[in-house]
């Protein structure tokens, strides 16, 4: 499985609303089918960058789930880098040939994060309160994925088993990412409540917090023993910050901006 993807050829756009809603469209509809599918709508920025300049009428519910399906994937693949190095160190070998996949998949890591900013930074600025979650629930499990669970005792896997790995990994993430977006980290159950009414919702308190959470762990990507990037270290972490001040102070957002601050002082 390829560690990016990018979005669909223009023929397969054939049938949506042109002009600037095309892509907001096709992303609000792609819920509809599976959320491994809705990945392969990211990349190739000048279509993404309609994503992110237009003001439509899909717009509004379009990005919210392209934050949470972006920082998913971006969780995915941390998680799959750090639990093939687990076992690298485990074993203080590479007998699995895992270096190739730990390198890949931080590669993925960091560029999808840059896409990340780029979509929050303007989503930000808006005012829309309440946040619609205008998508299905996603589909996957919470519980840890078995084969990372093997390779990060040392056991070596097929490279088969790798990229099954890797997507639901994925899946994982963005699962996860959906609970925390919605006031409700890794609770899939109370998550779950949100969305049976079929229009579900959340603060852009709470939403803003959620997404604070998610830059903070995205800027341990760029730690001196992953990345090794300090600016984007500051970077990722300053936005995190920034996106805690526009929500009402809470225990969990003290607790964040210390967990921020601390981070940025290593």
């Amino acid at each position: 499985m390829e560690a990016t993807h990018e979005l669909h050829d223009e023929q397969n756009l054939t049938g949506y609303p042109a002009g600037g809603g095309r892509v907001e469209f096709l992303l609000f509809q792609q819920h509809r089918s599976s959320t491994w599918d809705a990945g392969l709508l990211l990349g190739r920025g000048q279509r993404k960058s309609k994503v992110l300049a237009s003001d439509n009428e899909y717009s509004a519910r379009a990005r919210p789930w392209l934050l949470i399906l972006t920082a998913g994937m971006v969780r995915g693949y941390m998680d799959v880098a750090d639990k093939l190095e687990d076992g690298v160190r485990s074993k203080k070998a590479d007998p699995g040939g895992f270096r190739r996949y730990i390198s890949s998949s931080r590669s993925a890591a960091g560029r999808l994060s840059l896409q990340f900013a780029e979509i929050f930074m303007p989503f930000q600025k808006g005012k829309d309160d309440p946040i619609p979650l205008a998508f299905s629930f996603p589909s996957g499990s919470a519980a840890p994925v078995p084969e990372l669970s093997r390779a990060s005792v040392g056991m070596p896997l097929q490279s088969t088993e790798i990229e099954a790995a890797q997507k639901h990994a994925v899946e994982r993430g963005i699962l996860l990412e959906t609970c925390r977006a919605a006031g409700a980290p890794d609770d899939t159950a109370k998550a779950l409540d949100l969305f049976k009414s079929g229009s579900a919702q959340v603060s852009r308190a709470e939403f803003l917090t959620g997404m604070a959470d998610s830059l903070y762990q995205q800027a341990q990507l760029y730690d001196r023993r992953k990345l090794d990037d300090p600016e984007k270290v500051k970077i990722f972490s300053n936005l995190a910050l920034g996106a805690l001040k526009d929500a009402p102070q809470s225990k969990r957002t003290k607790e964040l901006s210390e967990k921020i601050q601390k981070g940025m002082k290593k």
